[in-house]
């Protein structure tokens, strides 16, 4: 078995071959989520219990896996762009609401950082990880850049920012539902401000209005995590 893996390695490792296996999963993922509508078994969830173990098994580091699949981390800015067309489908929603928009956006921004931090601190966390975690909030572009001006891993960020997107995207609606939200902007917020580019999918899901101001809070929320950062680092 192991002759045989490194007989094909050269070919398993390939870009056109990783590509493959990351979409052909997430495909796969997309598939059987609209067949259950299990909100647990999210497609990117999916994706990567099936690419982990298969990078486990043939012994592809993570960063030949991550240098070949390069073009899809590019990709990640694109596509927060192209959300400003679907916000600008829903450009009436936002008259007359800048002002609680940012207001509500910002709140968010200084309670995700100072809250993980502060954890974090607590718990005896070093300096690295500190600046690792506290982008988590933010779509990965942005959250890897700044954890690496401040210190902290960048690999270890997009991790953190994954497993933040998971699982607001899990358990948002549920808590917005619990707790009386109905605003369909509040909503919208709350799941971009939180869970980034993952909960703007599932506020996708919820409606247009909702899907398009989490888009709206992905970029505010990125902005004033950049801004904000700096002076938490102060901090601790």
């Amino acid at each position: 078995m192991g002759k045989f893996l490194e007989t094909i390695k050269p070919y398993i490792s390939s870009e056109v071959f990783l590509l493959m296996i990351v979409m052909g999963s997430f495909l796969l993922g997309v598939y059987i989520y609209k067949r259950t509508k299990i909100t647990l078994l999210q497609p990117l969830l999916i994706s990567m219990l099936i690419i982990i173990p298969f990078l486990k098994i043939t012994g592809i580091d993570y960063q030949t896996f991550c240098n070949q699949t390069q073009i899809l981390n590019f990709m990640l800015g694109p596509s927060v762009v192209a959300l400003g067309y679907v916000l600008y489908e829903q450009i009436e929603y936002l008259k007359g609401n800048v002002v609680s928009i940012l207001t509500a956006v910002f709140t968010g921004s200084v309670v995700g950082i100072l809250s993980v931090m502060l954890i974090a601190k607590l718990m005896g966390a070093d300096h690295i990880l500190i600046s690792s975690l506290a982008p988590k909030s933010v779509t990965t572009p942005i959250a890897m850049s700044l954890a690496e001006k401040n210190g902290g891993i960048p690999a270890l960020t997009a991790a953190f920012v994954v497993i933040c997107g998971i699982f607001g995207g899990l358990v948002g609606p549920i808590i917005l539902r619990r707790i009386g939200i109905k605003s369909k902007i509040a909503q919208g917020l709350a799941m971009g401000s939180s869970a980034h580019a993952l909960g703007t999918a599932r506020a996708m899901e919820m409606g247009a209005v909702e899907g398009a101001i989490s888009g709206l809070a992905i970029g505010i929320m990125g902005i004033m995590t950049a801004l904000l950062i700096p002076f938490a680092e102060r901090l601790f």
